[in-house]
């Protein structure tokens, strides 16, 4: 068992990777949060524009992008864009990526939430001859976006188990650390394991605020 585990390296690598991957991992992933949220919202706005030209390239877009794979994205935003003068460093590549990406996620989420919203809201809205902007920024998202935070939460979560992608492209998150240090010393127990450790603490975390948020919108609702 000596041989296999080494407590001794783990409490000496537990410091370099969280140190120098969970940052990067936090980067990612909040950042990453908070593209998907308003670009799944303009989503969702857009596919409910009255011009049908819009509403069809809107779900275009959202239905391709939900239909390629992350990774693929990650690769054409990292390799093919810099052959159209688009070029930025991998960790702000990533997060575009993960944003964009969960954002057509998001985009559903907040289209269930809207229409979720009782027909009377907007009756009432009609009948103040509230202008159509003043109506969705007073009347419409205010009930509709605390419905659709659990679920939003969800999917933050499930970015952040996704991150280890952006290594594809030279990230250095914790997967990333955790490899790095295993390769200075040819043991990828200690390293690995620590790695897998990080995120079942973040996400444990994570859930832990989702469930909070689903009683505490179930107790406002």
């Amino acid at each position: 068992m000596n041989d296999v585990w080494q407590w001794d390296y783990f409490w000496d690598v537990l410091p370099e990777v969280a140190g120098n991957g969970l940052l990067v991992t936090l980067q990612a992933t909040v950042y990453g949060s908070v593209i998907a949220y308003v670009l799944g919202l303009v989503f969702a706005l857009l596919r409910r524009s009255p011009f049908r030209v819009v509403r069809g390239v809107t779900w275009a877009v959202v239905e391709f992008i939900r239909s390629t794979p992350l990774l693929v994205q990650i690769f054409f935003l990292f390799f093919v864009f810099p052959d159209f003068g688009i070029k930025f460093d991998p960790l702000t590549t990533g997060v575009i990526a993960l944003g964009l990406h969960y954002a057509t996620y998001a985009a559903e989420v907040y289209r269930a939430g809207i229409e979720a919203v009782p027909p009377g809201q907007w009756e009432a809205a009609t009948a103040l001859s509230l202008p159509k902007a003043r109506t969705w920024r007073a009347v419409i998202l205010p009930q509709a976006i605390p419905r659709v935070l659990p679920a939003l939460g969800n999917y933050t979560i499930s970015m952040l188990k996704e991150t280890p992608l952006l290594l594809a492209i030279g990230v250095l998150d914790i997967v990333g650390a955790a490899r790095e240090e295993g390769s200075e010393t040819y043991r990828f127990v200690e390293p690995i394991t620590t790695a897998g450790l990080l995120f079942l603490v973040l996400s444990y975390s994570a859930s832990l605020l989702v469930r909070w948020l689903e009683r505490r919108v179930g107790t406002v609702h």
